[in-house]
């Protein structure tokens, strides 16, 4: 089979590139409104794209009703926000906290999630997170009215307590066991991994 994409309606071009390109990280973003309510929200079109300068990238599009989504729109405000990182402990909760509300209703409480200060920025990470990324723009880019990337510089991280050694800065495997992104209300998990060869054989 062969799909040329400018011919696909916008959403069967969305089915079948989140439907192919699994699984991928979630950004579990979270925010302050400008009335205070404190907001979070996961996006898959996430990932780290480097370590020199510490950048994330996040994709934005607009919410079902047509309207700017609430974290772009703190985002936006204030130019900070931090990425939570999703493990097996916190999936139900992130699941839960992406369904669209009010701005005046807050996702922590309807997932019974913790708003924890953060040290550098004026959003709250989650306290329940495994990981959490303190994030100020860096850049963002427009594609037309209904897609727009944030680039972030990633100035702090927390980690809950024996995920990151303090000497090495590996990551505990046994203890930091993140889920994945698949489709629709589909996601995975990294329990099962393997290694492949150093070099190639001959």
């Amino acid at each position: 089979m062969e799909l040329e994409l400018a011919s696909l309606p916008h959403k069967e071009r969305y089915k079948l590139l989140i439907g192919l390109v699994i699984p991928r990280p979630i950004g579990w973003v979270s925010t302050w409104s400008e009335n205070g309510v404190a907001n979070c929200a996961p996006f898959s079109f996430f990932n780290c794209i480097s370590e020199d300068p510490p950048l994330c990238i996040l994709s934005f599009n607009l919410r079902s009703d047509g309207a700017l989504k609430h974290t772009l729109k703190n985002i936006r405000r204030t130019g900070e926000y931090v990425v939570n990182l999703v493990d097996e402990s916190t999936a139900n909760a992130m699941h839960v906290s992406s369904y669209e509300v009010a701005e005046t209703e807050s996702e922590f409480s309807a997932t019974g999630l913790t708003p924890v200060p953060a040290k550098i920025v004026k959003h709250p990470r989650i306290g329940e997170a495994a990981a959490a990324f303190e994030c100020r723009i860096e850049r963002s880019i427009t594609f037309g009215p209904e897609r727009e990337l944030v680039i972030g510089e990633i100035l702090l991280v927390h980690a809950r307590d024996g995920i990151i050694d303090p000497v090495s800065k590996r990551i505990s495997e046994e203890l930091y066991r993140p889920i994945g992104r698949l489709f629709a209300n589909r996601y995975c998990t990294t329990r099962q991994r393997f290694d492949l060869p150093g070099k190639l054989p001959g």
